[in-house]
This record gives C-alpha cells, sequence and structure tokens, in this order.
C-alpha cells in the first residue's frame, strides 16, 4: 500500500481537504451535541425517584394551588412528607442576564425528600434556622463566585418588593447532587419568607403554590397515592394532576416541544448533507487522478490498491473532521452542560456517544470514498489514457 501517495494526494489539493475536513468537523460536532442532549434527556427522566410524585393544576404548571390543599394533601394515606415548590423567576442583579431557576420550599422536608442532594459547603442546619436563607447548587456558586455567608440580592420579575428593593438572600449552605435528575443550578430558598411577605404587604405577587412534592411512604403504592390526591380535588375549587417525579420532568421538558424527535431530525439532516459533500469532494478526486490511476496499473498496481487509495483518502479527511469536533466537544462540555442544565441537568458527554461520532466519521468516510473507489478498480490503463486524450 503506497502510504505516502495517499498523503501526497490529501495534500494535492490542500485548501480543498481543509474545506472538507472543517466541514466534517462541524457535522461531527453538531451530531455529538445532539446526541448528548438526547442521552441527557434519557439519563434526566430514568434517574427520576419511583417514591416521588408532584402535584399541579390540572389547568396549567402556571396555574397556582391554593395554600390549603398542604394539610388535605398531607391526610392521604401513602403520604410520608410534603414540600412545596414555588417557582420565583427572579435575577441576579449584578450579573448581566443573571437568571437561573430559583424555588421557594420547605426546608423540613426537602432534604428528607431529596437524599441524593448532600450540602458540599456550610450547614443545612444554618440554612433551616435562618428565614431569609439560601442554598443554590454547586455550579451556580462557581459560575457567580459565591461564597457561604454572602448576601445574594435577587430582583423579583414574579414577585416584586414594594419598596423596589431586591431580595435580599444569604447563603447558608452549596449543594451538590449525586443524581441527573437534580441539577446543581437552582437556589433554594424559604417559602414562608415569600408568603410572609405577600401576606404583610412587603411583596406583591401570585398567592398560593406552584407544585405540591409528595414522598411516599415505602411500601405505598404511588399509583394508588396518585388517584386518591386526584379525586380528593375532583370537583374543585382546583383540580390537580399528579404524576410521577419521572413524567412530572417529561411534561417539563416537553413544553418545548418533542425535543427527542426535532434533535433526531437535525442529526439525520446533518449527517446526510456531510455525506454529499464528502462524496462530491471524493468523485472530483477521482476524476482528476485518472491518469495517476491508469500509470500505477500500468506498472503492475492492482485494482485493488486503486480503490483503497480513494477510500482511504476519504476515510482520513472524516476521522481528522471527527477528530477535531470530538476535541471541540470536550472542550466545550462544561459551557454546554451550564447553558442546558436548567432543562437537561443529565448533559455528558459519555464514551458512548464519542465512539458513536467516530463512527459515523467513518462510515461517512467509508460510504463516500467506496463508489469513486469501485470506478477505480474497474478502470483500464487503456479507458484512463483515452478518458484524457
Amino acid at each position: 500500500m503506497p502510504w505516502k501517495l495517499l498523503l501526497r494526494n490529501v495534500l494535492g489539493h490542500k485548501v480543498r481537504a481543509l474545506l472538507t475536513v472543517l466541514s466534517v468537523a462541524v457535522a461531527v460536532f453538531l451530531i455529538v451535541i445532539l446526541q448528548a442532549l438526547t442521552t441527557g434527556l434519557s439519563k434526566t427522566l430514568d434517574a427520576s425517584a419511583s417514591n416521588r410524585l408532584l402535584v399541579q393544576s390540572a389547568v396549567s404548571l402556571f396555574v397556582d394551588l391554593p395554600l390549603g390543599y398542604q394539610q388535605k394533601i398531607a391526610a392521604v394515606e401513602g403520604v410520608e412528607a410534603i414540600c412545596k415548590f414555588q417557582w420565583f423567576g427572579g435575577r441576579y442583579e449584578q450579573e448581566k442576564g443573571g437568571y437561573f431557576a430559583q424555588f421557594g420550599i420547605d426546608p423540613d422536608t426537602f432534604a428528607v425528600s431529596y437524599p441524593e442532594v448532600t450540602i458540599a459547603d456550610g450547614s443545612y442546619e444554618a440554612f433551616a434556622r435562618e428565614r431569609t436563607a439560601a442554598i443554590v447548587g454547586r455550579k451556580t456558586a462557581e459560575k457567580y463566585g459565591w461564597r457561604i455567608g454572602q448576601t445574594v440580592p435577587i430582583a423579583g420579575t414574579i414577585f416584586t418588593r414594594t419598596d423596589g428593593q431586591p431580595w435580599q438572600f444569604t447563603l447558608r449552605g452549596i449543594y451538590e447532587s449525586n443524581s441527573p435528575a437534580f441539577g446543581e443550578n437552582e437556589l433554594y430558598f424559604h417559602y414562608d419568607y415569600l408568603r410572609e411577605s405577600l401576606e404583610q404587604g412587603g411583596a406583591t405577587g401570585p398567592e398560593g403554590v406552584g407544585v405540591y412534592m409528595l414522598r411516599i411512604a415505602d411500601g405505598a403504592d404511588p399509583i394508588a397515592v396518585q388517584r386518591a390526591v386526584d379525586e380528593l380535588f375532583e370537583n374543585g375549587p382546583q383540580r390537580v394532576q399528579t404524576t410521577t417525579e419521572a413524567e412530572f420532568n417529561r411534561q417539563f421538558i416537553t413544553m418545548l416541544g418533542d425535543i427527542p424527535s426535532l434533535l433526531r431530525m437535525i442529526g439525520g439532516a446533518v449527517l446526510f448533507a456531510i455525506f454529499f459533500a464528502v462524496l462530491n469532494t471524493m468523485l472530483l478526486a477521482g476524476r482528476e487522478r485518472t491518469r495517476d490511476l491508469g500509470v500505477m496499473k500500468a506498472l503492475g498496481f492492482k485494482n485493488g490498491v486503486a480503490a483503497v487509495l480513494l477510500v482511504g483518502e476519504s476515510l482520513l479527511l472524516c476521522l481528522l473532521g471527527a477528530g477535531i469536533a470530538i476535541g471541540l466537544a470536550v472542550a466545550a462540555e462544561d459551557g454546554l452542560a451550564s447553558a442546558t442544565a436548567t432543562f437537561i441537568p443529565g448533559f455528558e458527554l459519555d464514551r458512548d456517544t464519542l465512539l458513536l461520532a467516530a463512527g459515523i466519521a467513518a462510515a461517512v468516510g467509508l460510504a463516500s470514498g467506496l463508489l469513486p473507489g469501485l470506478r477505480a478498480a474497474r478502470l483500464t490503463t487503456t479507458q484512463a489514457l483515452q478518458e484524457l486524450a
């Protein structure tokens, strides 16, 4: 196999080779990210706890439930703990575009309901004791450089203070999560701090609770609990919809549409586009090297060598592009994970995704070089000279 000739062919048209490699790199990079997003969605849903249910309004997730529902739901057989979740929707004032998720919760039931969450710095007990305290995910704390004991100003967009000042939260804990279903980008504070501010006229905004989280007792049937809660408020005043955590997460993600199908369609379109681009490059290369192929065959090279040269060139270009794409994707992983954490906390570039990208690039390279390779194998010395005559 004349390896030097293979390299000479690749470098014979440097601009064309470079553009082909970059085209493959862009396409493979997109495929890697799309696949990682799809895998992250699956991981997020698969990691959802089987002993947690979410109760929301049957009308919409954006319609709050009455506070009085908590006591009635807690009395349902099989409910071990209940925790309020209220979307706050504020903005970190000292950072341009400082939007991230914040929730008002019940500190006394939150910790026992989410054992996958641990405090890496600070103290949960200190958070639970102090009404204006908050805990924040490690990734958000690192992003803004926050430290324990720091007071964080959050400007309300849904809940605004009547004095026009931002809400002040004192950080008492930085948490980490060992589950892809629970992200490390959120801030949690006392729901009662928000409720009391609204009741005392210190703030304005909707009253009620966005979602009730139910922790199911060991041995209890989640389906029976789900049915009992829904039937409890079947006649109002606000009907509810109780779902498993996995189903709730799925509905939250699909508010933007059928993301997995959309990602697969985009990935398929990108794959076909790059295949035809590389195929066109290799067809041109095969045409240009007709004389070289004829001379090689006249010197005694077998038909297989001529075919392997073109297939090898196509494969080399695609693998070079894949290598660049994988390197860029790995370098951008942290930034992409942070950007998608609100909807897809399970985003990760695992080995299977990277191997899939390399395999796709290799398949495109082989398929694109096959047609010109077969033509080169069938071409005789006489035909080669006649085509250029």
